[in-house]
């Protein structure tokens, strides 16, 4: 698979790359998002995922992807009992890669393992750094590079054909 390393990945681009890789049709994305509690249509799904240079695309904002990436979490590992968490407004990288590693129930091994599929080498501590808090003196900020290897070692691994 040919990555672009220059282009800043977008919430649209990782929306693309998940449908993809889980084979996931129109109506399973609108389920997903509802299981967030988050109301969707069709045709906005169909425009997040439209190329970027085409007239009905529209850009998916760090609130849709929230949804549904807290959608996802629900729909693979079941919604717990109560309120549901409050949908991001902001979403960065460490954020993304933290509720993909939830939803697919990953731990620091699996990841790993899933980076070098991509041929992307990167160590348990440094991969903990990604998951830190803001604030923590360890933390570090996940760039476009490694969530970009991550999508691509989850695409070799649920898509090994493609």
């Amino acid at each position: 698979m040919q990555l672009n390393q220059n282009n800043p990945m977008t919430n649209n681009d990782i929306l693309r790359r998940i449908r993809y890789t889980f084979d996931f049709s129109d109506p399973k994305m609108v389920e997903i998002f509802s299981a967030a509690d988050f109301v969707t249509t069709r045709e906005d799904i169909h425009s997040w995922l439209l190329k970027d240079d085409d007239t009905a695309f529209k850009k998916c904002k760090d609130r849709e992807m929230a949804a549904f990436l807290n959608g996802f979490i629900n729909y693979r590992r079941g919604k717990k009992e109560g309120a549901q968490p409050e949908i991001e407004k902001r979403l960065n990288n460490n954020a993304i890669f933290m509720k993909l590693k939830i939803a697919l129930n990953l731990k620091a091994e699996d990841v790993i393992e899933i980076m070098a599929l991509a041929e992307f080498n990167i160590s348990k501590h440094e991969l903990s750094a990604l998951f830190r808090k803001a604030d923590h003196k360890h933390y570090r900020e996940c760039g476009d590079q490694v969530l970009r290897n991550f999508l691509v070692g989850l695409q070799l691994r649920h898509r090994p054909t493609t």
